[in-house]
């Protein structure tokens, strides 16, 4: 794959995750928006986002064709892993734009500048810890 087509593709897909994640907080905030359902919103939309992503990465990104339960845990894992250091810095943006400004506007915000940065760091932490295959190495 070609470097601009890596690009193209893992920003689509990081748009991709990034919808689900911020429609999933909108959903939750109907209900309320105090603290506890701030808390709700964010950890949702964070779980959504990464299961998409996960899905989009190891196929298309990747090309992660294995299968099977023991296979997609052991990775899902570790990509889990690597995405805590990623969700640090997309929950701590995204909780400083909305403890500052208090509006949802500006939430979002300090959500997609945290999920921006947390994916570019995340792409490289995946690929030299989770899809480290050979056959992977052969085709990045």
């Amino acid at each position: 794959m070609t470097l601009p087509t890596l690009i193209l593709r893992y920003a689509a897909f990081a748009v991709v995750a990034t919808i689900a994640n911020l429609a999933s907080q909108r959903l939750i905030l109907q209900f309320g928006e105090s603290g506890g359902y701030f808390a709700a919103a964010v950890g949702a939309g964070t779980i959504v986002g990464l299961v998409i992503k996960y899905a989009l990465d190891k196929r298309w990104i990747f090309h992660d064709l294995e299968a099977g339960v023991k296979n997609h845990s052991r990775k899902f894992s570790l990509y889990t892993a690597m995405g805590l250091i990623t969700t640090a810095i997309f929950w701590g943006t995204e909780t400083a734009f909305w403890l500052i400004w208090q509006t949802e506007m500006m939430r979002e915000t300090g959500a997609i500048l945290g999920l921006s940065v947390g994916y570019v760091v995340k792409y490289n932490l995946d690929r030299r810890f989770v899809f480290t295959d050979r056959q992977l190495a052969a085709s990045a």
